[in-house]
Order: C-alpha cells, then structure tokens, then sequence
C-alpha cells in the first residue's frame, strides 16, 4: 500500500506549489518552448485562479510525509459541454513508477464527480500512456479518445 495523502491547497501553499511548479517546467520544457530568466527561474506559472475562482482546484501530493507533487483541475463550463480537467499533474521523478501518480489520479477522479477530458501533448508520449492506462483502468475501458487539430490527444470519460 502507498502511503500517501492529496491535500486540498489553500493560500497558506502558494510558495509550495510556486516552487513545486519550478521543477514540473523543468520536466515539461523538453515539450514546450521554456527558458530560465536571468534569475535562473522559469515564469511563475498563473496560478491566480486557483485562490479565487471556485472552478479551480488546487492539490498538493504528499508521499511519505514529503511534498511529491501536485494536481491542478479545473471545471470548464461551455455552452454546449461541461466536465472537468487536468490543467496540469507532476509526480516528482523520484517518486514515479511506484504507482503513486495512477492512485492520485484515480483519487482525482472520485474526488470530481462528472464528465471528464484529459489532454496531453502529441510530443509527450509518456503522458499518453500513463493517462491512457490510468483511464482504461479506472473506467474499465469505457472512453473515448480523439485527436484535435492533429496536436493534441484527449480521453473524455464519466467518474
């Protein structure tokens, strides 16, 4: 058993979050066009929302009692669709491939009642499979998946 805990973020974290979110660029500029500053920091991430919009939920992960990770999801609401997101998820290196991300995942899931989309980049083939065998595993294999403009790959699905 993994012994873990996602803790909902107040505002008391965005320091932790703020530096968490320092090492996830790091990882994801291999994907995206990211550059430290002459601080030797990538941007802060807009994190904003996530303390004032009740469509915004911030986690963080703790493994073990340390910080190894976090979750941000967002509700979208459209005229014609509604369901949730991952805007962004990182497990940190050390910590992965030890099932933490799929529980956590999983607990998001149950966590947010409702429709589902879940994005990844056409260049992160990681990402696809991990969120393609989380998904297939949660739902039983009852998703759907698509390509969008050719760039992008989304599972959509109901928790």
């Amino acid at each position: 058993m993994i012994n873990y805990e996602i803790i909902k973020a107040s505002s008391d974290n965005v320091e932790t979050l703020t530096n968490l979110m320092q090492f996830y660029i790091y990882d994801f500029s291999e994907f995206i066009e990211a550059h430290v500053g002459e601080n030797g920091r990538f941007d802060d991430y807009p994190l904003n929302n996530y303390w004032t919009e009740d469509n915004h939920f911030p986690y963080l992960v703790r493994f073990n009692g340390n910080y190894a990770g976090f979750v941000l999801v967002k509700w979208i609401k459209t005229e014609t669709i509604s369901y949730f997101s991952i805007a962004e998820f990182f497990i940190m290196k050390k910590y992965r491939r030890s099932g933490l991300g799929k529980s956590v995942a999983k607990d998001i899931f149950r966590l947010h009642k409702g429709n589902w989309v879940v994005f990844q980049m056409e260049k992160n083939e990681r990402a696809q499979l991990f969120w393609r065998n989380v998904i297939k595993e949660y739902t039983g294999g009852r998703f759907t998946e698509r390509v969008e403009e050719g760039k992008r790959i989304f599972q959509e699905f109901s928790s």
